[in-house]
């Protein structure tokens, strides 16, 4: 796809030649994006054991789509949960956290963007982004607990009979949603054998669930703040249930976005991989002059 017609227009028009990759390594699936002239290809596939396999082989699948060779990459950035371990020894590459990389992923899409909610596999997270150049201004993760995961939805979804992709949509159809009060995964999963065995809908428990998890969210920007614009990004923004729940409890709609928002944070490692090599190239030049 062209970048100009993904990008938001502040930022895409920003966007070089040079060719460059973001590898998003999450808990659960990996995410890779190709930016090279002027297009934008994406790459996904679940997270092995060893994260550098995950790395290499989201990378052969960015090539086999763009035609191009390992010598064509000029820079790499690497995000995520397998970061750290990430290394291309032919490659210039440096790791960035998967925070400022989603906030830029996110600021690439909607050059307006205030406020990220970010669910991933293992964590959530509350950011605040400033619209003038995608940086970080603030930022809280509730990393200590699965309640409020894609982790702990998964369980739930296995308890209700459905997959993951199915719970979402479930819980579109609910008419009453069921009150899900504990704040502890444990707690919680008791809590949904408990409302199974009393007859409630398993619509009605989905929506309970989600609308538990967009609370924690809310208090999460509780601390720190909330500002339209707003985006939906990590492994859980494509579900439906979830997106509708934490607008209704944010109070606030998600902007609307050109990519898969499920690839922001791999999309703001290329785009900050595309700084850091104009800016390496005017150092370079500064330093000849």
């Amino acid at each position: 796809m062209k970048i100009t017609e993904v990008l938001d227009k502040k930022v895409g028009s920003t966007i070089t030649n040079d060719r460059v990759i973001g590898i998003d390594i999450g808990s659960r699936t990996g995410k890779a994006v190709l930016l090279a002239d002027g297009k934008l290809f994406t790459a996904i596939t679940p997270t092995a054991v060893f994260t550098q396999q995950t790395a290499d082989k989201l990378f052969g699948q960015l090539l086999k789509q763009s035609g191009l060779q390992n010598s064509d990459i000029a820079y790499i950035v690497g995000t995520g949960y397998g970061r750290v371990s990430l290394n291309f020894s032919d490659i210039t590459h440096k790791i960035v956290t998967e925070i400022s990389c989603h906030a830029m992923g996110a600021h690439a899409l909607n050059a307006k963007v205030r406020s990220i909610v970010d669910i991933g596999g293992q964590d959530s997270k509350a950011i605040r982004v400033d619209p003038k150049n995608g940086k970080v201004v603030e930022f809280i993760m509730n990393d200590k607990c699965a309640a409020g995961t894609g982790r702990f939805l998964e369980k739930v979804a296995g308890l209700l009979d459905l997959t993951t992709e199915e719970l979402g949509n479930e819980a579109l159809k609910a008419t009453k949603p069921s009150d899900i009060s504990s704040q502890c995964v444990v707690f919680a999963e008791s809590e949904v054998i408990s409302l199974k065995a009393k007859g409630e809908k398993r619509a009605d428990i989905a929506a309970g669930i989600h609308i538990a998890t967009a609370r924690r969210v809310k208090n999460l920007f509780n601390r720190i703040g909330l500002e339209a614009d707003l985006v939906f990004s990590g492994g859980v923004s494509n579900n439906s249930g979830m997106k509708k729940a934490l607008e209704e409890v944010l109070g606030h709609p998600f902007s609307e976005v050109k990519l898969d928002a499920i690839y922001a944070g791999a999309l703001g490692a290329a785009v900050i991989a595309q700084k850091s090599v104009v800016a390496e190239r005017v150092e370079k030049a500064e330093a000849s002059a």
